[in-house]
């Protein structure tokens, strides 16, 4: 992973990735509300006058970022502006769909800014790193539910260890520490019960999709990571008429089930 650099100072990353459907069906899970929910982050697009004029993504609590939109062309790009990570300047980032042949379509996503340093590109290359595990989300919501309504739960809980034995404690705990690719999978007794098949699995970095049955049709998505403290986290995206019925139903249920596999830890441990 690299940032390109030009003598402007835009410095930018750069993800894509191929999945089916036609222009105007990827456009719907890329550039409106409900889709983009369906795969990344509950998101909301406000507008004016029938037009998008801003984005609104809810990575949590008081994490909300708007961005104003500064460029509408449907089916093809849009692009929108918010301000930076963490002090960084301004981020400008650029959605586009091209259509390609038997029925697919290359989804591309361009972060850039202008910086007179290398002081930030770590806050891109964090960002583009971040892409491949949601875009492989994206693939299978286009391939098996596209277009479907959704519903999201999210949980994510602090680690006292490392990356390593996060992954471990969390896999193990769901049952699909010891699984591959294509194997089914049932979560073991005192979970909530889940079942489907894993879709992909690896450690480097830790991240896991399990595409499932029960209780719903729907995603789970696994991962440990270090933001600071070493976290894990797992979004599970349901399908279909009944996805916020089911979701309002679960998540209690997993809510205690995280609180007590991963309580957070006290104030006085180190």
């Amino acid at each position: 992973m690299s940032v390109t650099k030009e003598a402007s100072g835009r410095r930018s990353v750069q993800v894509e990735v191929e999945v089916p459907g036609t222009p105007e069906e990827v456009w719907q899970a890329i550039a409106t509300g409900p889709g983009i929910s369906s795969w990344f982050m509950p998101t909301e697009f406000e507008e004016q006058d029938g037009k998008p004029i801003a984005v609104m993504m809810n990575f949590g609590p008081g994490m909300v970022p708007r961005s104003t939109v500064t460029d509408w062309d449907p089916p093809r790009m849009f692009a929108a502006q918010g301000e930076g990570w963490g002090g960084s300047p301004p981020i400008a980032t650029e959605w586009s769909v091209e259509a390609r042949a038997g029925g697919t379509c290359i989804v591309r996503v361009v972060h850039s800014l202008f910086a007179s340093t290398d002081e930030w590109d770590h806050q891109l290359i964090g960002t583009e790193s971040g892409w491949p595990a949601f875009f492989r989300t994206l693939r299978i919501y286009l391939t098996h539910f596209r277009g479907q309504r959704s519903a999201i739960m999210q949980f994510v809980a602090p680690f006292t260890g490392t990356e390593a034995e996060a992954w471990d404690s969390l896999t193990t705990a769901l049952g699909v520490k010891s699984l591959s690719v294509g194997q089914r999978w049932t979560t073991p007794t005192g979970v909530p019960p889940f079942s489907g098949m894993v879709e992909y699995f690896t450690q480097s970095p830790y991240d896991a999709l399990l595409r499932l049955e029960n209780p719903k049709p729907g995603v789970a998505a696994l991962g440990a990571y270090n933001c600071g403290p070493i976290m894990v986290a797992m979004n599970v995206y349901l399908y279909g008429d009944q996805a916020a019925e089911t979701v309002a139903r679960e998540t209690p249920l997993w809510q205690a089930w995280f609180q007590k596999r991963f309580p957070v830890p006290s104030q006085s441990e180190p």
